[in-house]
């Protein structure tokens, strides 16, 4: 539905993406994830036609961005990160409008109005005044004028971004409900919102793609070694040199100790399955295992880990200038 083909976007001197690939798929919710002024809204403004990129080209629902961008243009909802909206009209009202711009009239434009004020729980404030509207009840208007037309493809720059912990879930429940029928890509730095939402992840950082997959495949790509946790009661400094010294085992790292267990994180060769040889060592020491468990990177770390090498290489790049 969705794909990206080497996009290059300069703002004079600036280099706000460099020859960034990627593809949405039908049906999938993709996340665009990145630090602030990674490169995030530009490739999202290119998407939607709001932007056009100095090389490289895009295609939405098999349609040339560049080409045919009011083609595009009818085809995608798009909330950005600045809410299109004006304060003051009422709720009601304001979609009403939209639709109308969109080329919705007469009955489907009323059928339209009632399905997103359900959709996006609007009913109860249809005819309050959007300034009046709550941080969160402004975001489901935003999302409500890009849902007006029933798009297929649904872009979303920042769709959480000011919301409180209450807001934020119900957002994301609307986002998953959405994505049951339609095409989602949305772009955010929150690391927690692309793992609650996203099917699949594409990491942008300073304008470069670092990374595409998901969230699986993009920890399996930055891990340099298996970790297991565990956690028993022994000496500690017999239960470190016994770990250390086990076949694969290439780090091990003391965390403390808790109502008498000494816990440690066992960083062992990718694929060794160390768990297992852990619990028989456990068992043949007589020691009382209270936590065993293989320890995944975080999405924090498996992000950290594949943009330091684009950090690293813009600093050389930088040195060499």
């Amino acid at each position: 539905m969705i794909k990206a083909n080497k996009l290059t976007m300069h703002y004079g001197p600036v280099v706000a993406l460099r020859d960034v690939s990627f593809e949405v798929n039908r049906g999938e919710i993709v996340g665009l994830l990145g630090p602030n002024g990674a490169g995030k809204s530009t490739a999202m403004k290119i998407l939607t036609t709001y932007l056009h990129p100095t090389s490289g080209t895009a295609q939405v629902g098999g349609i040339d961005v560049l080409d045919n961008p009011l083609g595009v243009r009818r085809i995608i909802g798009y909330l950005p990160e600045i809410l299109p909206l004006y304060m003051d009209m009422e709720v009601r009202t304001y979609l009403d409008f939209v639709g109308r711009a969109r080329g919705l009239s007469g009955g489907k434009l009323k059928q339209r109005v009632e399905v997103v004020l359900d959709e996006c729980g609007l009913r109860p404030m249809y005819r309050k005044i959007i300034r009046e509207l709550s941080k969160g009840y402004k975001q489901r208007t935003g999302l409500a004028q890009a849902l007006i037309h029933d798009p297929d493809i649904i872009v979303l720059d920042e769709p959480t971004s000011g919301l409180d912990p209450h807001q934020i879930v119900e957002i994301r429940q609307l986002i998953r409900k959405l994505a049951a029928t339609k095409t989602v890509i949305l772009s955010t730095h929150i690391l927690q919102e692309v793992e609650a939402m996203a099917d699949r992840i594409v990491i942008i950082n300073r304008g470069r793609t670092v990374g595409d997959g998901t969230i699986e495949e993009l920890r399996a790509r930055a891990r340099d070694f298996d970790r297991t946790a565990i956690s028993l009661q022994g000496d500690r400094a017999e239960i470190e040199r016994m770990l250390s010294g086990m076949d694969g085992v290439r780090k091990v790292h003391y965390e403390g100790e808790v109502d008498g267990c000494c816990s440690f994180t066992v960083y062992s060769r990718i694929g060794s399955e160390i768990w297992r040889e852990l619990n028989k060592l456990a068992h043949s020491k007589n020691w009382a295992v209270r936590e065993l468990a293989v320890k995944p990177l975080t999405l924090e770390e498996t992000f950290l880990t594949l943009t330091e090498p684009a950090k690293k290489r813009d600093e050389k790049e930088g040195a060499a200038a």
